[in-house]
């Protein structure tokens, strides 16, 4: 069997697998580089995985605006407009990876930014559910958007 036949892969990664279990596995190897072997995703599935997750939280974002006018509509808008900023923040991790979507939130450049986009997530939701202040929610939202804005333009060098 050549090394280019389709099994090969297969081959390989339960080779991988058997020296795991096996205890022969490269032990000086640190547990996340372990994950991160073990669960390497194509770049086309990765791709695939990023548009989805941001279209998603764009979706859910504008769906919250929409229902804002409705019965409950505050309490809709402040749930679909976090989930869909938490969708759209974690399709980063498709492209670079959950592990390395961390070490770069929480960088020197960004870890401020990133404290208060999730500051601003979480005071969003508990406005809505714990204090039943719709005036708050809404300003929560907004500094919730301003926030992403602020953590998003941490990536682009000298945009801040």
């Amino acid at each position: 069997m050549s090394d280019s036949s389709p099994t090969s892969p297969l081959l390989g990664t339960m080779d991988k697998l058997r020296k795991q279990l096996s205890g022969e596995g490269d032990d000086e190897k640190g547990l996340v580089t372990q994950i991160s072997d073990g669960s390497t995703l194509s770049w086309s599935t990765r791709i695939k995985g990023f548009a989805i997750c941001f279209i998603l939280g764009v979706v859910f974002s504008f769906l919250g605006t929409f229902l804002l006018f409705t019965k409950n509509g505050l309490t809709v808008f402040a749930i679909c407009y976090t989930f869909g900023n938490l969708l759209a923040l974690g399709s980063t991790c498709f492209l670079m990876g959950p592990i390395n979507q961390l070490k770069r939130m929480f960088k020197e450049t960004r870890i401020i930014a990133t404290i208060v986009v999730l500051i601003c997530l979480a005071l969003t939701l508990c406005a809505v559910f714990w204090w039943n202040n719709k005036g708050l929610a809404i300003l929560f939202c907004i500094l919730q958007f301003l926030a992403m804005t602020w953590y998003s333009l941490s990536y682009i060098p000298f945009a801040r």
